[in-house]
């Protein structure tokens, strides 16, 4: 039996289940699965098939697999920032993926520098196709599946006729996903749902509550940290904290997290209750596998913006709907919300919470991570 605090009771989430359930949300943890071991999967829909199989994993072996089910050419699919990156697309549209046609013997080693930020294809590639085309359908799924799978966003695909889908699916070699569950899965992971509640008293604020959100997907559950009693109906102080497992745990000096973090526990007991959400969202929605290897890239002279877009991401892969529909859910409308960021700002408003105010909340460099705040200013608008 879950416990409710009977300040703050159940309202019913306004993003119902989608089909992301049942059978549909079971295929794609297998697939994210699958993927994350570098085994091939399929992916299915709008009458076309692809076996893809994360970059990073390819090897001689599951090339001879794949080149077994299928004598059609490979492709690589990649965001179309990686492609960027590599100097394989322009730089007039940075949204959405792009697939390249690859030679029919290309080694193992090249496709997977499609995938690594530290490799460089040098001018003029051998063995990639002319002008990339626009990723869809399965091509695109698989990139978005990458991404979900916390992997780097390149993947080798491998289209199928009908003829060798139907075999695959009978043979039950391959983990089978829908093109269109997967491009909804967004929407499933903000469709949340509360668990648990429990009164957790912080070194800064005694008196807490955290209450845990589970996404519709089954993924990782956010938490919401109440602190005093903020009454619903009334602008309440709040902080979006993106979990950061370097800055909030270990104290890293190479950001402000942990400092955001403390800071906004205590602002918010000193000013007599609010809430904390915080998100999992680890390393700005890229998982903190890919944000050691931005760091990695960072020390190579990229900044944190350079450096994730080298990797293929957005400079910020976070969405904001979660939060949004846990205060929702909690009977707040409107908040005082503490950020430098604006983005923040204009999501919650997206989403259909008021901002009365933007609260500062800025903390001095500390000989690391000037370069890091320098770079939130400039180039991602923060205003520090």
């Amino acid at each position: 039996m879950i416990l409710r605090h009977t300040r703050y009771p159940l309202v019913e989430p306004l993003i119902p289940p989608s089909r992301d359930s049942g059978r549909a949300g079971q295929a794609i943890d297998a697939a994210l699965s699958a993927l994350r071991r570098g085994e091939p999967v399929l992916l299915y829909g709008q009458g076309e098939a692809v076996l893809a199989l994360a970059a990073e994993f390819v090897n001689e072996d599951n090339l001879q697999r794949l080149r077994q089910v299928s004598a059609r050419p490979l492709r690589a699919v990649l965001t179309r920032r990686r492609a960027v990156a590599l100097g394989l697309a322009r730089r007039d549209a940075l949204s959405g993926a792009v697939s390249i046609a690859l030679a029919p013997e290309l080694p193992a080693g090249v496709i997977r520098n499609l995938a690594d930020p530290a490799a460089s294809l040098g001018a003029d590639p051998p063995g990639l196709g002319p002008e990339p085309a626009i990723a869809e359908g399965p091509e695109l799924a698989a990139v978005a599946l990458a991404k979900l799978a916390a992997l780097l966003p390149a993947v080798l695909v491998l289209p199928l006729a009908p003829s060798e889908a139907a075999l695959a699916r009978r043979r039950r070699d391959f983990a089978p996903v829908d093109t269109a569950d997967v491009l909804s899965r967004r929407a499933a992971m903000a469709g949340l749902t509360q668990v648990a509640e429990a009164r957790v008293p912080l070194a800064d604020a005694e008196d807490a509550r955290l209450i845990a959100f589970r996404p519709g997907d089954g993924g990782t559950e956010h938490l919401a940290i109440l602190i005093g009693t903020p009454a619903p109906g009334k602008p309440v102080l709040v902080r979006l904290h993106s979990e950061c497992f370097t800055g909030d745990l270990l104290a890293s000096l190479r950001c402000d997290c942990g400092d955001q973090l403390r800071g906004a526990i205590a602002a918010i007991a000193e000013a007599g209750g609010g809430i904390l959400l915080y998100l999992a969202q680890e390393g700005r929605g890229i998982g903190l596998v890919n944000k050691l290897r931005a760091y990695q890239l960072q020390d190579a002279g990229f900044d944190t913006v350079d450096a994730n877009e080298q990797l293929g991401f957005d400079a910020d892969e976070r969405v904001y709907l979660p939060a949004a529909e846990m205060l929702r859910q909690l009977g707040f409308a409107s908040v005082r919300l503490l950020t430098n960021n604006p983005e923040k700002v204009a999501a919650l408003e997206r989403y259909g919470i008021g901002i009365v105010e933007r609260v500062p909340h800025v903390f001095p460099a500390n000989g690391h991570n000037e370069r890091y705040l320098l770079t939130k200013a400039t180039r991602s608008g923060h205003l520090l």
